[in-house]
């Protein structure tokens, strides 16, 4: 349902009290100004703290700094007068007793009025005796059809015309962007060039990543890494080249879905996190990293928001992929924290949203100890497929090698012994293996010289790997992955030479 279809439902059926948290407080008035002429003309007035009322000439600047005041001069209002009232910001008054008191008694009072307090602000923040009375609304950023209207009427104010593939290149580029955003960076490509064109895309881009830096949730993630640079996990290779046009318009008329997205667990170091960079690149998606603990703060009812903000956003610059990164440390153990159940409302409704979600947005998480995850979120249907990410074996190994020798000494990698490299690195991650190259360099150049096979061989003598200091936990998740609960990202038959020939995107 629209908002406009849900917000004239909720004036119908007299809800007296709606609260709308959104940054995009101008478009969002004009949105409510045209449901009220959809119901009949209703009056709309608008208070805020420095200027007061507005909407009537009889009533322009009454309780100017007064909030309390505000709320009584509508309770004064002849009953038959439909009315909707914009509150903007209001949600600093609302721990007031005298407010929070106020609003209760209105409340009563407009079930038989035909009249409505809509709070707008760019966050939600309500207190627990108000959570009864009032309505969360949710106003998502601009659609399709809106940025395009937006996009078609700046155009025509400039007389420049786009063809439509460059304006749906445009659309696409602009959507996740509230409208003033897209305003101002339409303006500047103007300002810059006298005109709006293909090269913009860019000005559109950075837009995009200040806004998400904004929100100190989201992380825009620049991705140059390829599925070649991935060395071994050639099961989950092969699963996602076979899905690499699934967010096309041809999938979608073949009557595929959107995948959903996978869950990446195993041992650290293992490439988990190079996969997902390795995806977007590859796709030619957006990535965006989630840093769990960032959804969570300090005031009720603010981790819930964020988590819904975070939804939001990654709903409107989809097509992309949601990188979430080690979701064990944030979901471990839920039943014994001590937060008031505030993490467990979290997981409920990102849980749901996994579940749910229509928009092709297709999210990687990764974890290191997938054991402690609750048994909810592994279930089919949160993710499209399950993958365990092992230590590499030793063709894995030298794959490994390879990769990084060649992106290292690409004109001298015949120097270097692979396979003795790979037989004497047993229990070796792929995080190990570059830091043992690290150490070999330093020996090198310490000599003034090139590094060396044997130099190779001194650096990984020094180097207690992981799955000997952990030996415990390590041997319990490949325990716990044998057991089938997981498909194995590599196999024993190479696709590497499968990979390595496919011509990588410019």
């Amino acid at each position: 349902m629209s908002f406009p279809t849900e917000f004239e439902l909720m004036l119908r059926a007299r809800y007296p009290i709606l609260y709308v948290p959104t940054p995009e407080e101008e478009r969002l008035e004009a949105t409510i100004a045209t449901c009220a002429k959809n119901l009949g003309n209703r009056a709309v007035y608008t208070w805020d703290f420095v200027d007061g009322f507005r909407g009537s000439a009889n009533d322009s600047g009454v309780a100017v700094r007064n909030p309390l005041q505000a709320l009584e001069h509508l309770e004064k209002l002849p009953s038959s007068t439909p009315v909707i009232a914009i509150l903007r910001d209001f949600h600093r008054f609302l721990e007031d007793v005298a407010v929070a008191r106020k609003l209760r008694n209105l409340s009563r009072l407009f079930k038989s009025q035909a009249k409505n307090i809509v709070i707008t602000s760019p966050e939600l923040l309500l207190p627990t005796e108000l959570s009864e009375l009032v309505t969360v609304l949710e106003f998502p950023l601009p659609r399709v059809e809106d940025i395009t209207q937006e996009l078609e009427r700046l155009l025509s104010a400039t007389g420049q015309r786009l063809d439509e593939r460059e304006l749906d290149n445009l659309v696409r580029s602009c959507q996740g962007l509230s409208l003033e955003r897209i305003r101002r960076v339409i303006a500047r490509a103007i300002a810059t060039h006298g005109e709006i064109n293909t090269d913009d895309l860019d000005l559109v881009l950075e837009e995009k990543r200040q806004t998400i830096r904004q929100t100190q949730i989201l992380d825009f993630y620049p991705t140059t890494e390829q599925i070649s640079d991935i060395g071994g996990l050639d099961n989950l290779k092969d699963w996602l080249l076979r899905r690499g046009d699934a967010f096309s318009e041809k999938a979608r008329q073949y009557g595929l879905p959107h995948p959903r997205g996978l869950l990446l667990a195993g041992i650290q170091g293992t490439g988990k996190s190079l996969t997902a960079k390795a995806i977007a690149h590859h796709w030619h998606l957006p990535l965006l990293r989630l840093d769990v603990g960032r959804l969570f703060a300090g005031l009720v009812g603010e981790s819930e928001s964020r988590t819904r903000q975070m939804i939001q956003i990654a709903e409107a610059l989809s097509p992309c992929i949601l990188w979430i990164d080690e979701i064990d440390k944030a979901f471990a153990g839920l039943g014994g924290r001590g937060d008031s159940g505030t993490t467990n409302r979290v997981f409920g409704t990102f849980l749901t949203w996994l579940a749910e979600k229509q928009s092709p947005v297709f999210v990687v998480a990764t974890a290191n100890n997938i054991q402690t995850l609750p048994a909810e979120l592994l279930r089919k249907g949160r993710f499209d497929e399950i993958f365990f990410v092992g230590l590499p074996n030793d063709q894995e190994r030298q794959a490994i090698f390879e990769v990084h020798l060649s992106r290292l000494r690409p004109h001298n990698l015949k120097a270097y012994d692979l396979k003795r490299l790979a037989y004497e690195t047993p229990d070796f991650s792929g995080a190990e293996i570059e830091q043992t190259l690290v150490e070999a360099m330093h020996i090198g150049f310490s000599q003034d010289r090139d590094f060396t096979t044997d130099d190779v061989l001194q650096a990984a003598s020094q180097i207690v790997p992981l799955a000997r200091t952990a030996k415990d936990q390590i041997e319990a998740l490949q325990e716990w992955a044998s057991a089938g609960r997981a498909r194995p990202a590599s196999n024993y038959s190479s696709l590497s030479s499968r990979i390595q020939g496919i011509q990588q995107p410019d």
